[in-house]
């Protein structure tokens, strides 16, 4: 779709973590080919600091959760006139968010039918699917997207905990389901590895990975946990130091992506032809291929449906260890 004719463009992509990072290829090329276009966005409050300080955005809305408590975000909304309205959530809360809407709006293809056949009969008519970001860009049709990667933008300073410290590598065990979590025990075993080769390790997550990050840092010998209660902007300042990080399918995975540090990936239930992987950065996944039951799930699960979890049991400490080299090479 041609923008020439558009003033002002709202895009709505309430949640979460990682999808709303990987809308900022669309924001900036957008931007970069109308400057003139004012480009608003509607998201989860809990989200605001992903996009607080993003130089190519007018406005933020932001959703408070449920929509009977946003009585006048509707109204406000379209008292803004927008041209063009592009639903990259197109869910329930989004359409009922825009319902009543009265300008044109573009919905986006998430592909449930195909996410749907691979997971449950294992029907692949993903393997040449592109990435998030560029299905997101495919809903403009005639928009091309730059050769950079994701946007995190932080005005933060790195944590005085990591002043002078070199060689650093950083862990991020966290997820919101357990299939996307590699054992805490692994992550263990890898920073000791680390550390006898010489390598400084920093932990991090936000406030559901308080305890798992606790039990980590304290079977290491000197590490430095930084886990926070989702200072994003924080976390991300001080992962921009670090030389490479070790994370899971997981919103950190995005943020290290975004601020440019090389990322070492576990994948488990999930497989990366869904599309959330690294975006354009430095980037290796590990992950099982020899598993007939993977992918079991596109958004993780709370417990393995076959009691064995080998798609992360199988990916070994030491496998996550040299693959280091492969990427600082």
């Amino acid at each position: 779709m041609n923008l020439e004719n558009v003033n002002k463009l709202l895009i709505v992509r309430l949640s979460s973590f990682g999808d709303i990072l990987l809308t900022t290829p669309l924001i900036r090329s957008v931007k970069n080919s109308y400057p003139d276009l004012k480009i608003d966005f509607a998201l989860r409050e809990e989200y605001r600091d992903l996009l607080k300080f993003n130089p190519y955005l007018n406005e933020l809305h932001l959703y408070s959760g449920k929509y009977k408590s946003n009585p006048l975000l509707l109204q406000k909304l379209n008292e803004n006139e927008y041209d063009l309205v592009i639903d990259l959530q197109n869910n329930l809360r989004s359409r009922q968010l825009l319902r009543g809407f009265r300008k044109s709006k573009i919905l986006f293809n998430k592909r449930n039918l195909d996410k749907f056949l691979l997971v449950h009969f294992k029907i692949n008519r993903l393997k040449d699917a592109t990435s998030i970001p560029e299905r997101y860009a495919q809903t403009l049709l005639d928009l091309e997207l730059d050769n950079k990667g994701l946007d995190l933008f932080t005005k933060n300073e790195t944590s005085h905990l990591l002043l002078n410290k070199n060689n650093l590598i950083g862990l991020c065990p966290g997820s919101k389901h357990f299939t996307k979590m590699w054992p805490a025990e692994y992550f263990i075993e890898l920073g000791n590895l680390l550390q006898q080769n010489g390598y400084k390790i920093a932990v991090f997550g936000g406030k559901d990975d308080k305890q798992m990050c606790e039990y980590i840092n304290s079977n290491l010998n000197d590490s430095i946990n930084l886990c926070n209660d989702n200072d994003i902007l924080q976390t991300a300042a001080d992962i921009k130091i670090c030389k490479a990080i070790y994370c899971n399918d997981s919103g950190l995975m995005h943020a290290a992506s975004a601020v440019g540090v090389p990322v070492i990936s576990i994948f488990g239930s999930t497989v990366k032809e869904f599309g959330f992987s690294p975006y354009n950065c430095k980037n290796l996944i590990l992950e099982n291929n020899s598993l007939s039951c993977r992918p079991c799930t596109h958004i993780g699960r709370a417990n393995c449906p076959k009691k064995h979890f080998n798609c992360m049991k199988q990916i070994s400490p030491r496998t996550a260890f040299d693959s280091l080299n492969l990427i600082l090479s």
